[in-house]
């Protein structure tokens, strides 16, 4: 029993579903974060009550899931934000679902619930339209994908505020790179607002969202996968600029996320942090400190990391900063020693995780492999580390092996408890291992990777009209596969001016392969685009010669 909220919690699995099952009885699913404030605040208030506690142990089964230790449960039955409180029938089927509930609507909840169970039973109960529909809408990838894209991005696009949509106000990182090659005007806005608004100017890291159009109400948890996913974005908007002031909350990032949420006894990154006591933020930098830092999750997941290796590489690609580096280096060498294993990158490091007895490892987990192979791509082309490329091969190979079904690919294997057996194909999962793929391509110079891509974004091309500017990436990686990526082949080894030339041309899209003296001569390069090839360069002037030159 959990004695913060009196509720008798049981653990996601079978058993949960055949106690339901004998007793005739739903099973109330509580979807919660370490990071989450109103996960915290619903247990408090509203689970802490004593009589709705009784009510739920007695008329339930109550079982608790941290969605990101168990990542397909919270795909499959999230109602739109943490905490979600969900009913099952005993087979796994939604019969209704909420956010957060103070004790009142609670109360009205479970009376509700009770009572549609006993009129209707698993009659009740429905399985979630995106499981029902397993074929994507397949189209054709046309260049009115991208157009598309910039169109919907202008029109949410917030000329007061910045950033896009009205509230909540996210960062959307993706969108903010997509638009830095298309729209920089638009973009660097962008950039600006959620520097303005969302870094932590004491502490360092980005706070996840504010819930309001003028970015006000701050949501004050910080995340390992969307502060890595930042400091990505501001990196390229930096080396598109020049400029310091996209450099430097980057910098800050960075700074938080080595020493706040790196685990040196695993040499990983944790995964978040809480946000703290409110009002510790509005305080001065002396009563701050000593008011003590916001408790971290420890538990290290490889996807974040993965998303942390591509970011410091980024970083340092443009930089050349050591502490970059030596992070991304660290990290790399964790997620292939200690959660690598033929192709399958395991979803967590089990050291970090004791309350979790198995955390859906080894099965491949779609989002996992997807960051992984970027990851190892991006070092590939940036760092000097032996057999990169090797292990970005067996990750991809194992992904298409084991998830792709058709032309494009599941987000696990179709087997689990409750909803996880039925299949589900996530967008943004497919996007990023096709862009992935994309890159992988030019690296091996294999172009079945490039089709398995292909044929990958041509699946869901049918909707991509409706596509939001949250998944602005699939129009990225649409471009960058029609127009074939920018690729710097460099027949020089990492570190040499000829290779960090290449990283510093300003294209954040492009591909760089060092190493390339099987087709170049030694201490050359060469810019390609498509079926377009230009003459060898030496120094980096020439170099930044011919790729204006093939980008013209």
């Amino acid at each position: 029993m959990d004695d913060t909220t009196r509720v008798e919690w049981r653990e996601w699995g079978q058993a949960a579903f055949d106690e339901a099952a004998e007793a005739d009885v739903p099973v109330l699913l509580s979807l919660t974060a370490t990071w989450c404030d109103h996960c915290h605040e619903m247990d408090a208030e509203t689970y802490a009550e004593p009589r709705i506690a009784a009510n739920v142990n007695d008329s339930f089964v109550p079982v608790r899931v941290d969605v990101d230790r168990r990542p397909r449960v919270r795909d499959r039955y999230n109602m739109g934000g943490f905490p979600s409180t969900v009913f099952l029938a005993p087979d796994g089927k939604v019969l209704t679902g909420a956010g957060y509930l103070g004790p009142d609507g609670m109360r009205q909840v479970l009376d509700s619930v009770r009572t549609m169970w006993q009129t209707k039973g698993s009659g009740a109960a429905r399985v979630p339209r995106s499981l029902r529909e397993d074929e994507p809408p397949a189209g054709e990838l046309t260049d009115d994908i991208e157009s598309g894209m910039l169109g919907h991005l202008t029109d949410t696009y917030d000329e007061v505020a910045g950033g896009w949509g009205e509230s909540p106000k996210f960062p959307l990182p993706d969108a903010l790179e997509f638009a830095l090659k298309r729209d920089r005007e638009m973009a660097l806005r962008s950039f600006d607002a959620v520097s303005a608004n969302l870094l932590d100017e004491y502490d360092g890291g980005f706070h996840r969202f504010a819930s309001e159009r003028d970015w006000s109400g701050l949501q004050r948890e910080k995340l390992l996968d969307s502060n890595a996913a930042l400091v990505r974005a501001f990196a390229n908007a930096y080396l598109h600029t020049g400029s310091d002031e996209y450099r430097e909350p980057a910098e800050r990032t960075i700074e938080y996320l080595t020493t706040t949420l790196w685990n040196g006894d695993v040499d990983a990154f944790a995964n978040s942090q809480a946000p703290g006591d409110a009002d510790s933020h509005s305080i001065d930098a002396t009563d701050r400190a000593a008011a003590g830092e916001p408790p971290v999750d420890e538990g290290v997941f490889a996807g974040p990391n993965a998303l942390a290796v591509e970011a410091l590489c980024t970083y340092y690609a443009y930089t050349d900063d050591e502490r970059a580096r030596r992070y991304a280096e660290r990290t790399l060498a964790t997620l292939r020693e200690e959660l690598l294993e033929d192709g399958v990158v395991a979803h967590g490091l089990a050291a970090t995780l004791p309350e979790v007895t198995d955390p859906e490892a080894p099965a491949p987990l779609l989002s996992t492999q997807a960051r992984a192979l970027a990851a190892l791509t991006t070092a590939a082309a940036t760092l000097d580390v032996d057999g990169v490329l090797e292990d970005a091969s067996e990750v991809a190979d194992a992904a298409i092996e084991r998830l792709r079904d058709g032309d494009s690919f599941h987000d696990g294997p179709a087997e689990g408890v409750g909803l996880v057996e039925r299949p589900l194909r996530p967008l943004d999962s497919n996007v990023a291992v096709a862009d992935a793929l994309i890159d992988l391509a030019a690296l091996t110079g294999d172009d079945g990777y490039r089709a398995c891509a292909r044929e990958t974004l041509a699946d869901f091309a049918g909707a991509s009209d409706r596509i939001g500017v949250q998944v602005a990436r699939y129009a990225t990686a649409v471009s960058r596969l029609l127009e074939g990526p920018l690729v710097i082949r460099v027949a020089d080894d990492p570190g040499s001016d000829l290779h960090r030339a290449a990283l510093r041309m300003a294209d954040h899209e492009k591909v760089v392969v060092p190493g390339a003296d099987d087709v170049l001569t030694p201490g050359t390069a060469r810019v390609e685009r498509g079926d377009e090839a230009s003459a060898p360069a030496e120094t980096p002037d020439e170099l930044s010669e011919r790729v204006g030159a093939v980008l013209e």
